[in-house]
């Protein structure tokens, strides 16, 4: 059982503060680590716990979509990220976008009133001997507690680079070159919308090419996400590929004209007060004054001034079916657990979906009753199962979407499939929750 009747979380990221949510509300004392103002990952730069880089990094809202699935089933369980999202909504359609920094704020408040929760400015650059211990330490890792990691598991750890758009500030968009609309106008027109003619998309692309990017440090290698591909990546596969993926035009006609465009830039607002605006899918490794004069080519952003430009980081992660069990312990020593993006999942919503279930898992540890494993027909389920049941010679992580779950039964009309796996999912997961007893957590904080 445990060795301590406190509990240790290192990260206070969205995972770490989802696992000390969840452990407190059952009674458990803990200590939460977080590294930051001390030391910021390249990233980062708020002192606030769970900050984020982009206002939609939470994704789509629609249940029959996986990612909208597993926010559910996250509410369900009493999600502090969920709470706080409810609370900082701006608008963008479909999707669950935020205000970046009021979603920090809230949830360091929570963690800070939270009388359970110890909330210490350290940095683990070992892993720590207290147990039981919950690794939350996040996608940047530092290089010491990763080498530490690592040398513990008897393997490399593994890493892939992940990429942050540019953020526009609104006042700087001529928006009389620019019209508003979602696509197919789902959600409403919560998008600005810059449409390309044929020959300023192939200038654009061209100039794209011959920007020059940031060289990468000589003991980085180059393995990035193929979900988020820097832009710049993308147009080197051809240079009709940014018309099929973020300059996709499909479903967004200009008003003014009648007309699909060529392509077209949508921009997303990014915070409460409408002041700034993300560049969807325009992540890129490009230096600044290369980024500043090709995106500046598109028309409406021809005097844009920029509140981030983008970058590239390194996310690590570890091999999670060789050295996970679906209850997130690692096989090593079972005091141990991981969560977050570092057990091999990808995206914020998924990451905090792992805190909550280490959370309930570590609290159970200390309590001393069997932990749990979700149904792998739910969204959580299939998370977990991607990420301990399959061993392969080549992991990677993957975003929540139903290619993870098991197959439905009897034959479905494509576009009833996300409905039927939502039901199903849904049934089961409430079904596991009374059975394991989640569904009645006396709260305690």
């Amino acid at each position: 059982m445990n060795s301590s009747n406190k509990l240790l979380i290192v990260g206070a990221g969205l995972a770490g503060c989802e696992a000390a949510w969840q452990a407190a509300r059952r009674g458990i004392d803990l200590e939460l680590w977080e590294m930051k103002p001390r030391r910021f990952t390249p990233a980062h730069h708020s002192p606030d716990l769970a900050e984020l880089v982009c206002s939609n990094s939470l994704r789509a809202d629609d249940l029959h979509n996986a990612a909208g699935l597993l926010k559910e089933e996250m509410r369900r369980l009493g999600s502090l990220v969920m709470e706080s999202a409810r609370a900082t909504r701006v608008p963008a359609g479909k999707a669950l976008a935020v205000d970046r920094e009021g979603f920090a704020r809230f949830i360091t408040r929570k963690i800070r009133e939270n009388s359970r929760v110890r909330l210490v400015s350290r940095e683990a650059q070992e892993l720590p001997p207290l147990r039981p211990l919950i690794l939350a330490s996040g996608p940047l890792t530092t290089d010491e507690l990763a080498s530490a990691l690592a040398s513990f598991l008897g393997r490399e750890h593994l890493h892939f680079y992940d990429a942050i758009a540019p953020i526009v500030y609104a006042e700087t968009i001529d928006e009389t070159k620019t019209y508003r609309a979602s696509r197919y106008d789902h959600g409403g027109a919560d998008y600005l919308n810059c449409p390309l003619t044929e020959s300023e998309y192939h200038h654009f692309v061209r100039q794209l090419l011959q920007g020059e990017p940031i060289p990468l440090h000589p003991f980085e290698s180059i393995n990035y996400f193929e979900g988020c591909l820097p832009i710049e990546v993308m147009a080197q596969r051809g240079v009709e590929t940014l018309r099929y993926g973020p300059m996709k035009p499909v479903g967004l006609p200009d008003p003014r004209t009648g007309q699909i465009p060529q392509a077209v830039v949508q921009l997303r607002q990014d915070n409460a007060d409408g002041s700034l605006y993300n560049m969807v899918g325009f992540q890129t490794k490009l230096k600044w004054k290369d980024q500043e004069r090709v995106f500046r080519l598109i028309p409406g952003l021809e005097q844009a001034e920029f509140a981030r430009l983008g970058s590239v980081h390194r996310n690590t992660f570890v091999d999670g079916p060789r050295v996970l069990l679906p209850t997130l312990q690692l096989k090593a020593d079972l005091e141990i657990f991981l969560a977050g993006q570092i057990t091999g999942v990808e995206g914020y919503v998924e990451s905090a979906a792992m805190g909550i279930l280490a959370g309930i898992n570590a609290a159970r540890l200390m309590e001393g009753r069997p932990l749990v494993v979700p149904p792998p027909t739910t969204a959580l389920g299939a998370l977990v199962g991607h990420i301990s049941r399959k061993a392969s010679s080549d992991f990677q992580p993957m975003n929540i979407n139903f290619g993870l779950f098991p197959t439905l039964s009897g034959r479905i009309h494509r576009r009833e499939r996300g409905a039927h796996y939502a039901r199903r999912a849904l049934e089961d997961f409430q079904a596991w929750m009374a059975v394991e007893e989640l569904d009645n957590v006396p709260i305690s904080s």
